[in-house]
C-alpha cells in the first residue's frame, strides 16, 4: 500500500512568500541556521489540517470531502503581518508571522477538521491559531543560545507585509528529504464562485 505524508493548506502567492521571506532576512542573519531551521520561502503556507500518513487509495475520498467543505465558503482576504512565537517568547519553539483574517477562516478550518474527522483522522484538540510558520528552534541547543534567541526575538517587529485572496484549499504531499521538506500539490478544492 502506498502511503503519503499529507496536509491540507491554503497556498500563498509567490510574491507574498517572497515578502514574508524578506521580512525574516534580518532575524535569520542575526540568529543563523545552526539554531533555527528556517522554512524555505516556497514552503511557507497556512496549514488547515495536518493529516500525516495518508493512503494513496483514500485521496479521491479526501478530495471529494474537501470539495464539499470548500464549496460552503466564499473567497475572502487575509492580511499578513506581525510576528510571534509558540508557545511564548520565554520558551520559543516555533517562529511565526501573523495573519489577520475574517471569522470565515476559523469556520473553514472547523469544516475541514469535521470533514477529515469523518474520514477517520484525529480532530484538532486545540483552538485554531492562524499563522505562517517561518522557523523552528533546533532541539537540544544550549541555554545561552536560547537566551540569545530570546533577545533577538524581543527586538523583532514585523509590520504589515501584504494581503491575499483565499479562493481554494489544497492537499499537499510532504516528503522529508536530507535537504529539507519538499511539498507537492496533489489536488485543489475551490471555494464557492472562485
Amino acid at each position: 500500500m502506498t502511503v503519503f505524508r499529507c496536509f491540507l493548506a491554503v497556498e500563498l502567492p509567490m510574491s507574498l512568500q517572497d515578502a514574508v521571506d524578506t521580512a525574516m532576512t534580518e532575524l535569520r542573519d542575526r540568529i543563523g541556521a545552526n539554531l533555527v531551521r528556517w522554512v524555505p520561502r516556497r514552503n511557507i503556507h497556512l496549514t488547515l489540517k495536518f493529516l500525516g500518513d495518508t493512503a494513496a487509495s483514500s485521496l479521491d475520498l479526501i478530495q471529494a470531502s474537501m470539495e464539499v467543505a470548500a464549496a460552503q465558503f466564499e473567497p475572502f482576504e487575509i492580511v499578513v503581518g506581525g510576528f510571534g512565537t509558540f508557545p511564548n517568547n520565554r520558551k520559543p519553539r516555533v517562529l511565526w508571522v501573523g495573519l489577520d483574517a475574517p471569522d470565515v477562516l476559523t469556520s473553514l478550518h472547523r469544516e475541514v477538521d469535521l470533514a477529515t474527522h469523518g474520514l477517520g483522522y484525529t480532530s484538532e484538540g486545540r483552538a485554531f491559531s492562524a499563522h505562517l510558520t517561518v522557523g523552528r528552534i533546533r532541539q537540544g541547543i544550549a541555554a545561552t543560545d536560547v537566551k540569545r534567541i530570546r533577545g533577538e526575538l524581543e527586538r523583532m517587529t514585523v509590520g504589515k507585509i501584504g494581503r491575499w485572496r483565499v479562493d481554494a484549499i489544497h492537499l499537499f504531499r510532504s516528503e522529508l528529504l536530507p535537504s529539507g521538506s519538499r511539498y507537492t500539490k496533489l489536488f485543489t478544492a475551490a471555494l464557492a464562485s472562485a
